[in-house]
């Protein structure tokens, strides 16, 4: 009988298995945005990256390419991720492969004639980036697509 006592005190009553798992759930509900925080800071520092390379290829592209623009448009990024040719010369390519937008992961883009701002709509579903096509200037979407991405204020809520 004092054999089976022993044992049986050594185990955890469910109270302290209760206590325990209460505990932990308050330490998860800290810890837990933070992590969703770092996740959104990593995903934003992503598409700075990702811009900056974006916004240097099509540069080198007008470079050697006379001042013209590339042609982006839609699903359509070959004129920078196939070889062109200018002048009777091979050019390119300049990306190895279609960028998508780090934020929502959508790679079409629209293009436009003017210059557009942070917090801008987009028209259009599915759209990572905003394109003009006379000036080579491009910008990237929200979260959701339907935003022009404010890149002076990284924390603006429509982001």
């Amino acid at each position: 009988m004092t054999h089976r006592r022993s044992q049986l005190r050594r185990a955890f009553t469910l109270v302290e298995i209760l206590i325990v798992v209460i505990i932990l759930g308050i330490l998860a509900s800290i810890v837990i945005p933070h992590f969703a925080n770092a996740s959104d800071q990593a995903k934003r520092s992503s598409l700075v990256s990702t811009l900056q390379s974006l916004r240097s290829q099509v540069e080198l592209y007008m470079l050697q390419h006379g001042d013209k623009a590339p042609p982006l448009d839609a699903s359509d990024w070959t004129s920078l991720t196939d070889q062109t040719t200018y002048s009777g010369k091979t050019l390119g390519p300049y990306l190895t492969f279609t960028p998508a937008n780090p934020l929502n992961g959508f790679s079409d883009v629209q293009t436009v004639t003017v210059d557009v701002a942070g917090g801008d709509s987009v028209g259009g579903s599915n759209i990572g980036f905003v394109y003009n096509s006379r000036t080579g200037k491009l910008w990237a979407t929200n979260h959701a697509g339907d935003k022009v991405y404010n890149e002076i204020d990284p924390e603006d809520p429509n982001n």
